[in-house]
């Protein structure tokens, strides 16, 4: 079953030996810089490890921005040796019911970016709900989610 670990001093090293394949590393940053950043926003934010029974085979972090406020979705990513399988569909709904907890502050606005070029992560945004707000960064595009419909 797939579900989400809290990365920890246990499991961070499994974290760093995920990979990506080659032509998706433009897509998502490593979860070593990732962690760097977890460490750096660690009043808000929450990195997990996503485990198919014990085995991690993917990475995302929840962040909420108490400027907004809103909970945002950061470098989910499944390793390459796992894709396809719905894991990252899976690893989705529960980050989504982690939100839900509102484990930092109130919100039920969700917010992620995407490469406008990685159409399968696109599409599952979107299956799960996710709306182009329109605004463009650099090559992302960001969507949101309101989980109060």
């Amino acid at each position: 079953m797939t579900h989400l670990e809290k990365i920890t001093e246990d499991n961070f090293v499994e974290a760093f030996n995920l990979k990506l394949a080659p032509e998706q590393e433009r897509f998502v940053s490593h979860p070593i810089r990732s962690l760097a950043q977890a460490y750096v926003y660690r009043q808000q934010c929450q990195p997990f490890g996503i485990y198919e029974n014990d085995t991690m085979v993917g990475y995302v972090m929840v962040i909420y921005d108490y400027d907004v406020p809103e909970y945002d979705i950061w470098h989910m990513m499944i390793d390459a040796s796992h894709q396809g399988l719905g894991y990252g569909s899976a690893a989705l709904d529960r980050v989504l019911a982690y939100i839900k907890t509102k484990p930092f502050g109130a919100s039920d606005r969700v917010v992620l970016t995407c490469s406008k070029d990685n159409a399968r992560a696109l599409g599952l945004y979107r299956n799960k709900g996710f709306v182009p707000t329109g605004a463009v960064f650099e090559d992302e595009v960001e969507l949101v989610l309101n989980l109060r419909r």
